[in-house]
């Protein structure tokens, strides 16, 4: 079976696709050409898609025009980029427009078009401006702005304030691994170097990000040197004998920790945290006559005199307690249960042996239907279910009732072509209407071998609403799988708040599982639900919502917001073997 890898973006690909799709909604809000609208949306899809570095790449037409969704025209946009760090298209786009205006593309409900409306009927030129205009209700006499339609918009500002600027898990992990990279190729002297931080311990935003690097004394200067050095510094915020901090271009800072290679251990474990975590350690050893902190355990009688501090395990066996995952150190019950031997075998990646939530070109995924099975192949799975999206989704070319089922008709025939090598599941992700009903009859569901049950729109239900929404989708017979069940998008929409004790409560009645998306704009359900959820034996589902090849890899991020509520290869189905899924995907319709 092949490691499925964490996909990473460079700092320079992170940029240059936030730029293509900045130019795709300006143009749209323009209502310039909708051929060059498409085509910059699809370079920014293609450029976060990409595995391999642009920077290294380099200012070659020839060779940027073979990356899939480039041609000559984004080719000669990208080496301009890359050659003198400035591309005059998106230069002269932006100054078309008042400087204030992009902002408001990040709150959400506020697409182009109604940012257009508001522009040029309202006057309104920045995130200030809507604010304002907001206290009243003066802009419900604009086409498509009732009252309901300004009231979600308040929410939504209010969500963005409050957000803060945190990054979403992948974001930080693309930093972190890359400057890991960059700093072993470039700086001499490394003996270790991690992450820590809430990224190690699987949060799903971060705040920013820590490296701590194990060294000699005489090393630190150069170490230090190169990381302020690295090319995506847009300032030092301090820099220190053993610390530094920078601020880099994508806004996130990281700081790097220098120590000593016998601290390298106390260290990992002080910086990764959590302080809650950190108290109680520090506590059991007190109890025990020893103190602890970033250099190490110590006796407290004679402090010179350490105990433990080269590596993690060694310090807690000399607490007495076994090893404790990063994803648990969140300072709830961990070191109790670790201590009665009670901690469970947390799921891996390795563990996962079926996707059951995959997009095909049919609807809006990028990968052809057979190119899907294939690399569900490669990666040793022994299940794969299509689920593309139901009707209701035009804007994600949802399918109508008579081309899902020649999908379904197709998926079929490619299943027993591939048989022995893979099971192909014909699916859909059927969208949970806002009254709860799903998105086709139950004539149709019937007749699929697994149905994903998500909602896409009306997110701004109450709570009451909102439950009794997903209650009823959940009673629906041919429901296998719950799908992203609040449907925010980590950073941009708070989603739905139902009552998610009484949605599992129903969930495990009806014998459905409920799934862990593990896209890092999602991650939803969220880790203390899918704890409820253990809690309450409720199964797990962790897919990854693939729309293209690349999003398989993030399989990795749903693993460890499953980790973080303490799930183990019993409690995810997709752990199951294929036998045993097969008996499990029957149960949820007996």
């Amino acid at each position: 079976m092949r490691a499925v890898t964490i996909a990473l973006m460079s700092e320079v690909n992170q940029e240059l696709a936030a730029r293509f799709d900045q130019m795709s909604k300006v143009l749209e809000i323009l209502d310039e050409n909708r051929f060059r609208v498409a085509s910059y949306a699809r370079a920014a899809r293609a450029l976060e898609a990409l595995g391999d570095d642009l920077a290294r790449i380099g200012p070659d037409e020839k060779a940027l025009v073979k990356i899939d969704g480039i041609g000559k025209g984004l080719a000669a946009l990208i080496a301009e980029y890359l050659r003198d760090g400035r591309m005059a298209d998106y230069d002269q786009l932006m100054a078309s427009i008042p400087p204030g205006l992009p902002a408001l593309l990040e709150i959400q409900g506020l697409g182009p078009k109604t940012i257009a409306l508001l522009w040029k009927q309202a006057g309104i030129e920045s995130v200030e401006d809507l604010k304002k205009k907001l206290a009243n209700d003066s802009l419900a006499d604009l086409p498509g702005l009732g009252s309901k339609k300004l009231e979600n918009l308040r929410k939504s500002l209010t969500f963005a304030q409050t957000a803060g600027q945190r990054f979403r898990i992948n974001q930080a992990m693309a930093m972190a691994q890359w400057a890991i990279q960059e700093l072993c190729d470039k700086a001499e002297g490394i003996k270790r170097i991690e992450y820590a931080g809430s990224l190690r311990r699987g949060r799903e935003t971060i705040g920013d990000v820590d490296l701590i690097v194990a060294c000699g004394d005489e090393h630190r200067g150069g170490i230090s040197e190169a990381f302020r050095s690295l090319e995506p510094v847009t300032e030092v915020l301090g820099s220190g004998d053993t610390k530094t901090s920078v601020r880099m271009g994508s806004g996130i800072q990281v700081d790097l920790r220098l120590v000593r290679p016998e601290q390298f251990g106390a260290a990992l474990l002080y910086f990764t945290g959590s302080k809650e975590h950190n108290v109680k350690l520090r506590e059991r050893a007190i109890r025990r006559g020893m103190s602890l902190n970033e250099y190490g355990l110590a006796d407290r009688d004679d402090p010179e005199k350490l105990i433990a501090s080269e590596d993690e395990p060694s310090i807690y066996k000399a607490l007495q307690v076994r090893w404790i995952p990063p994803e648990l150190r969140e300072g709830r019950d961990e070191i109790e249960r670790a201590e009665k031997g009670e901690l469970p075998e947390l799921v891996t990646v390795k563990d996962i042996r079926a996707e059951l939530h995959a997009h095909t070109q049919a609807s809006d995924g990028r990968m052809g239907l057979r190119d899907l099975a294939m690399l569900a192949i490669d990666l040793g799975y022994h299940t794969l279910a299509i689920t593309d999206h139901s009707r209701s989704q035009v804007q994600a070319h949802g399918l109508d009732e008579a081309r899902l089922l020649r999908h379904v008709e197709a998926i079929r025939s490619l299943a027993s072509e591939l048989e022995g090598q893979i099971q192909l599941l014909a699916g859909s992700e059927v969208d949970i209407l806002a009254d709860g009903k799903l998105d086709y009859p139950n004539s149709l569901l019937k007749q699929l071998d697994i149905v994903v049950a998500s909602p896409h729109a009306a997110l701004g239900q109450d709570s009451k609403m909102a439950t009794s929404r997903l209650l009823k989708a959940i009673a629906n017979p041919y429901v296998t799988i719950l799908g992203h069940p609040t449907g925010r998008l980590l950073t941009r929409r708070e989603g739905m708040n139902p009552d998610m004790r009484a949605v599992l409560k129903e969930a495990a009645q009806r014998g459905i599982a409920v799934e862990i998306n593990a896209s890092p704009w999602r991650l939803d359900l969220r880790d203390h639900h899918a704890r409820m959820a253990i809690e309450m034996g409720v199964p797990l589902a962790i897919n990854t919502d693939a729309h293209d090849s690349n999003d398989l890899d993030n399989l990795y991020y749903g693993v460890q917001t499953a980790r973080r509520a303490g799930a183990g290869k019993t409690h995810v189905i997709n752990c199951l073997d294929r036998k045993e899924l097969a008996k499990w995907l029957a149960s949820t319709r007996a």
